[in-house]
């Protein structure tokens, strides 16, 4: 028995219909213990206070330098880690204080691809072991026959031959074993999926193949994505919406568009301005960034990048900048536009 797919959707519009995903002040702050049997000493304030939202069919970039919290917003969203506090909704049901018993059910509509395609991967089992295990746990299917035949179509899915379901996972590339995974996360018939880093291990030519894939299944299927990444590049490929996280929190989200062409926060701007260029004669001022992201053990005062902010005056260091609305879909958490000191910075200019 195979499975219909379903009704392909357009890029959400922000009309007034529910969004799939709703992520409501999210904190993880993780306890410090200078021993095993000693009291909490501090905490790690790994995420603290993300709010965000995605539609039907929609994908949401979340990009940031490494170790922001970007991987740590998606594993709380799956409950893979307990959140601290905050509200995380699916179809407007809470699911951050479900008990695993009802968190079960909702977890087949919530599926991830993680970043290493071979660790994921069990090596004791073959393909169409892997594939089957889902479909079997949520009792998806009726007889062993109808089990091969919906491994067969997920491999039909993710464009792999059928004959790959009798292999084992080390017989195969990074990107077909990240094909293997994407096709696992479709198994249970998943509404959202959270790619974690999914296409940074693999090469440059393999990366853009598994993009097109996730696209097209997005259109196929009406899939919703979270893709977590920081190559920029590959987030402008794939994305409708972006949102920027630096220590914790989320300082910029916008539509994709609005973003790369004119950044509203100075953090934004400085990760743009990195971004390789696809025409070799065009020149971009680079900004480079003094000091080291402090630590997410102790946060600075006011806004967390004013130590790095070139733009920085005495407001920032003492008030925490809320993250508003400075245009249509644009959201921004930068003391600068309320000072009016703001201006976007130029793209690209000619050599």
């Amino acid at each position: 028995m195979s499975t219909a797919p379903m009704q392909t959707q357009a890029p959400p519009s922000g009309a007034a219909r529910r969004p799939l995903l709703e992520v409501n002040d999210l904190k993880k702050h993780f306890p410090i213990r200078s021993g095993f049997l000693s009291g909490v000493t501090g905490y790690v304030y790994a995420v603290d206070g993300v709010s965000f939202s995605i539609d039907k069919g929609e994908t949401l970039s979340l990009v940031g330098e490494s170790g922001c919290g970007k991987s740590t917003v998606g594993r709380t969203v799956l409950r893979l880690i307990e959140p601290t506090s905050g509200q995380v909704l699916l179809d407007g049901k809470r699911i951050d204080d479900l008990p695993a018993s009802e968190l079960r059910p909702l977890r087949r509509r919530m599926q991830v691809v993680f970043q290493d395609p071979f660790s994921s991967l069990n090596p004791r089992l073959k393909v169409k072991d892997i594939l089957a295990e889902p479909i079997t746990n949520f009792g998806l299917a009726s007889s062993a026959r109808d089990v091969e035949e919906r491994v067969a179509e997920l491999l039909d899915k993710v464009r792999l031959p059928r004959d790959a379901m009798k292999r084992f996972p080390h017989e195969f590339s990074g990107g077909q074993r990240q094909r293997i995974g994407i096709a696992r996360a479709l198994a249970p018939g998943a509404d959202l999926i959270i790619c974690d880093e999914a296409v940074s291990a693999l090469d440059v030519s393999v990366k853009a193949q598994i993009v097109n894939l996730l696209s097209d299944l997005q259109d196929e299927l009406g899939l919703s994505l979270l893709f977590i990444s920081h190559d920029l590049a590959i987030v402008e490929h794939i994305t409708h919406r972006v949102a920027v996280m630096y220590l914790g929190k989320i300082v910029e989200v916008a539509e994709k568009s609005a973003l790369f062409a004119a950044p509203k926060h100075p953090y934004t701007e400085a990760l743009l301005s990195a971004v390789p260029l696809p025409d070799p004669t065009a020149k971009r001022d680079r900004i480079i960034l003094t000091g080291d992201v402090p630590s997410p053990i102790k946060p600075p005062p006011g806004c967390r990048f004013h130590t790095r902010c070139p733009h920085a005056f005495d407001r920032c260091r003492q008030e925490e900048p809320a993250l508003k609305a400075i245009g249509p879909g644009h959201l921004s958490a930068c003391h600068l536009h309320d000072a009016g000191v703001m201006r976007p910075t130029p793209v690209t200019q000619a050599a």
